[in-house]
């Protein structure tokens, strides 16, 4: 199986792009997250399912030398883009490591933290993986994860039924290719069993119009999984287009509401 289908979403550049807009619009979250967690000047951290490695630059600027980013990822298409955009950055700090979170043993141990997100919900077993990235942190650390809650509230006032009808289409095939979008829910009370005390949580939901930048995020995914859904046969090609067609119009409307997609950020603790 080729890397690009090895992925819910695929590797390709407008990808790329796609991650690289969510890495925007969720920053000022990720980095109050790892300000609140205590990463700081000389932290050593792993980021997991590091993808193009958006967060691993910024975690390189904020631990800076003699601290490192250890990016783990298994796609050799994003770590070349992490690589490429570390070189223009200037940032030596950062180990990219070709690291499938399933199969491969974790080679570093003692870090200060780990820090993962939006990875736990694609993985067939998600608590043999946390239990994996724990065992690499020293006692004290932390692990910083931020994961899906209820991917069902993503939704729209006024309402569309079709819009709604995409929203339950994507969480069955999600559970149909063995991932599981409301993961949190089964995160949260496993910490203790992967030796980790839980420090803080915090839900993060969004309630926006067309006009506040947070809208693109969804923007950037909905349209094209629609389509990408209809090229797979799981819907037909109408039903496709009248995805993108609500949408458009709820974006054409000042008046619209959306909510996000709930997520809970989790900040626990090596014990």
């Amino acid at each position: 199986m080729s890397e690009e289908k090895n992925y819910y979403l695929g590797t390709h550049d407008a990808e790329i792009r796609r991650l690289g807009l969510q890495h925007r619009v969720w920053r000022p979250h990720v980095l109050d997250a790892w300000r609140r967690a205590g990463i700081t000047t000389g932290s050593t951290v792993i980021d997991a399912g590091a993808g193009p490695g958006y967060a691993s630059l910024d975690l390189a600027e904020i631990v800076e030398e003699p601290g490192r980013v250890i990016a783990l990822e298994r796609s050799e298409r994003f770590l070349a883009s992490l690589r490429s955009a570390a070189k223009a950055r200037g940032l030596a700090n950062i180990d990219t490591q070709a690291f499938d979170l399933v199969t491969d043993g974790v080679a570093v141990g003692s870090v200060d933290a780990v820090w993962i997100r939006w990875v736990f919900a694609f993985l067939s077993d998600p608590i043999a993986v946390l239990k994996k990235l724990s065992s690499a942190i020293r006692p004290g650390g932390v692990f910083v994860i931020h994961e899906y809650m209820d991917w069902g509230t993503l939704n729209w006032t006024p309402r569309r039924e079709v819009l709604t009808d995409f929203v339950d289409v994507t969480i069955r095939e999600w559970r149909a290719s063995g991932g599981e979008p409301d993961i949190a829910v089964q995160l949260l009370p496993m910490l203790s069993k992967a030796g980790l005390r839980l420090k803080e949580t915090r839900p993060i939901i969004h309630a926006v119009r067309p006009d506040n930048y947070v809208w693109r995020w969804p923007a950037t995914f909905i349209p094209n999984h629609a389509r990408d859904l209809a090229k797979s046969g799981v819907v037909t090609e109408a039903w496709a287009d009248d995805v993108i067609k609500a949408f458009e119009a709820a974006e054409a409307d000042s008046e619209t509401i959306m909510t996000t997609p709930l997520v809970m950020e989790i900040i626990a603790e090596k014990v």
